[in-house]
């Protein structure tokens, strides 16, 4: 018996290895871009001819991408130098301020009596030499 068991599940296989598997044809989506190639609105041939046509429509997409990246990174340089001109106008302003106050006769007075030198009293002399006087 356990014979015929195995000739018969070896004879079973065997039979559907012999049937040639028949695939159905896979049905394509119904979506509007299998519509306008199978239905014929667009033929394939029409499809390739307008392949330079799309190239180019992508090209100048990636220019046009390209470009607006190129624009923002300008407006981010053109911003971050504003705000380095305004810090540095800021600076000059300070500077400047400190400047004119050290550079006051009261302030200079003060710096140079550290090192003894005083502020003269009575007006400066005109010296008057006559026109001979001097030869």
């Amino acid at each position: 018996m356990n014979n015929q068991f195995k000739n018969e599940t070896t004879e079973g296989e065997v039979e559907r290895e012999v049937q040639p598997e028949i695939n159905e044809k896979a049905e394509l989506p119904r979506n509007f871009f299998t519509l306008i190639f199978t239905d014929g609105v667009i033929s394939k041939e029409a499809a390739t001819d307008m392949l330079p046509f799309i190239i180019f429509v992508a090209f100048l997409g990636m220019i046009y991408i390209g470009n607006r990246h190129f624009a923002e990174s300008n407006i981010r340089d053109i911003d971050r130098l504003g705000k380095e001109v305004k810090e540095l106008s800021w600076d000059y302003k300070t500077l400047k301020a400190d400047l004119m106050m050290k550079s006051t006769q009261t302030e200079v007075a003060r710096e140079v009596d550290t090192l003894g030198l005083i502020e003269p009293v009575e007006p400066p002399k005109k010296i008057v030499i006559a026109e001979g006087e001097f030869d």
